[in-house]
């Protein structure tokens, strides 16, 4: 049902968990743990879904917390559980409060949990590709420390997302990447389409990590696409299926 980071699990006090597609009560192609709230999927399921991410996170299912993910570099601080209608448009979350599991959704997209052991803070990231190069994790990051962090005790840990060797783009998306800074085409490689590369999101948030000063990173090196135990927006479009599951994978700060 999980995946866990051998870093964070070794920090006491804090749980966490990338969560696959099992374990859940979904159907069809939402099959099985779906937690899109945004999804078609039948909301009562959805709610059923989250409830048991909330149990295995030790939390009450309102503590589960995700935000309404837009691809940028928001950052939005919790201290108290907030309800659907009220989340805030971010993608990301920060908290030192506990017993509050702070989650982001993806389905291809990387995600990062985040933790400073020593400050108690955390934090959750949704790193597509647009996210990653707007600054998301160095936006995470500036808010935990905001909260008391420090930058060079922080551990992150990359979860389950689409790998370079699934991950075919066009010329104009590698264009945006090397005007942004040259350095970039190191992330690419040819595809077997003319015109087209294959793109290593992995790798380029591993860099973004590692310049912003965060040096402790574990990465499941998991491949969303071709792992059939999650969810794959890109699979999805490729079978021509209507609407994809999205995982939620969550930190938190165990209570006293």
């Amino acid at each position: 049902m999980t995946t866990a980071s051998p870093l964070l699990s070794a920090i006491p006090g804090i749980r966490h968990a990338f969560f696959s597609r099992a374990g859940g009560v979904s159907g069809g192609i939402y099959e099985s743990l779906n937690g899109g709230i945004g999804s078609k999927d039948d909301a009562s399921n959805v709610a059923e879904n989250r409830r048991r991410m909330a149990e295995a996170l030790g939390v009450e299912p309102r503590r589960l917390l995700t935000a309404y993910q837009i691809h940028s570099p928001e950052v939005a601080v919790a201290t108290a559980p907030w309800d659907t209608a009220s989340r805030p448009r971010a993608d990301a979350i920060v908290t030192r409060t506990q017993n509050l599991a702070i989650g982001v959704t993806a389905a291809d997209c990387g995600a990062v949990l985040f933790a400073d052991p020593n400050a108690r803070v955390i934090g959750a990231a949704h790193a597509g590709w647009k996210g990653a190069l707007g600054g998301v994790l160095e936006s995470t990051i500036a808010a935990m420390e905001r909260l008391g962090a420090a930058r060079a005790g922080i551990i992150a840990a990359i979860g389950p997302l689409i790998r370079q060797h699934s991950y075919e783009v066009g010329h104009e998306f590698v264009e945006r990447f090397i005007e942004a800074d040259a350095s970039n085409a190191r992330f690419f490689i040819p595809a077997a389409r003319e015109n087209h590369a294959m793109f290593d999101l992995a790798g380029f948030i591993r860099m973004r990590l590692e310049n912003a000063g965060v040096l402790m990173i574990d990465d499941t090196g998991i491949d969303t696409y071709s792992d059939e135990r999650f969810f794959s927006y890109r699979r999805s479009v490729h079978r021509r299926e209507p609407d994809y599951g999205r995982h939620v994978h969550a930190i938190v700060l165990e209570g006293e």
